[in-house]
């Protein structure tokens, strides 16, 4: 009965910060599916400068912290030009430049997973070179990305819970105030855990399904 009380009182504030965790990871992967796609396509130019220019942004990015880069954000950038960030953008800026280089490898593999043949047949038929990546490539790129996509959705949603070091009152940050204040510390993230569970069980159920359908549809087309 106890327990029960204590999941009564605190899940309207657990709800709360969970869908802060979504809304968050949802924002970010957008913004990192176009920073993903713009690097991507730098990193598979055959102008140096571009591809250098890539392979510099994803080094760094994945060379530091994800905790390190929202420190930067939230309180680097900040004191520098004498303003505030929010923190829920400060999260979504973090968040999409983190995984921002993640998905312009899932971008670069899967353009790259096309045949070459299907570039030059497009661009023998007159279509210009970006024509034929948005018409052409793209499109069979994507079926074969977007397990990985959905997968960088989970690890992004994880990844919240690492801003709440910068104040985000995501689900975690939410676990950690209603612990301060009736220190049932095992009881709250017991919960906590569950509903993430809940969450990243149900999209990975999705996913599992999306590529079953896509395996299906190419095994037809076969």
């Amino acid at each position: 009965m106890e327990f029960m009380t204590l999941l009564q009182d605190s899940f309207p504030s657990l709800l709360s910060g969970l869908l802060v965790t979504l809304k968050i990871t949802i924002f970010s992967l957008v913004f990192a599916s176009i920073i993903g796609l713009l690097v991507g396509l730098l990193n598979i130019s055959s102008n140096k400068i571009l591809k250098r220019i890539a392979v510099i942004y994803i080094d760094i990015i994945r060379g530091t912290p994800l905790i390190v880069q929202a420190f930067f954000i939230y309180f680097g950038i900040p004191s520098v030009m004498g303003i505030r960030i929010d923190p829920v953008l400060a999260g979504i800026i973090a968040l999409s430049l983190n995984a921002g280089a993640y998905m312009a490898e899932i971008f670069r593999a899967g353009i790259q997973s096309v045949h070459k043949g299907q570039m030059e047949a497009a661009r023998s038929l007159g279509l210009s070179y970006g024509k034929a990546m948005r018409k052409v490539i793209l499109p069979q790129a994507i079926r074969t990305m977007i397990p990985s996509i959905i997968n960088q959705f989970i690890i992004s949603l994880k990844d919240t819970s690492i801003l709440s070091v910068i104040g985000l009152r995501e689900l975690t940050q939410s676990g950690q105030i209603i612990i301060a204040s009736n220190f049932k510390s095992f009881q709250i993230w017991l919960i906590v855990g569950v509903m993430y569970f809940i969450i990243i069980t149900t999209i990975s159920i999705i996913s599992k399904r999306i590529e079953r359908r896509l395996s299906y549809d190419h095994s037809q087309r076969a």
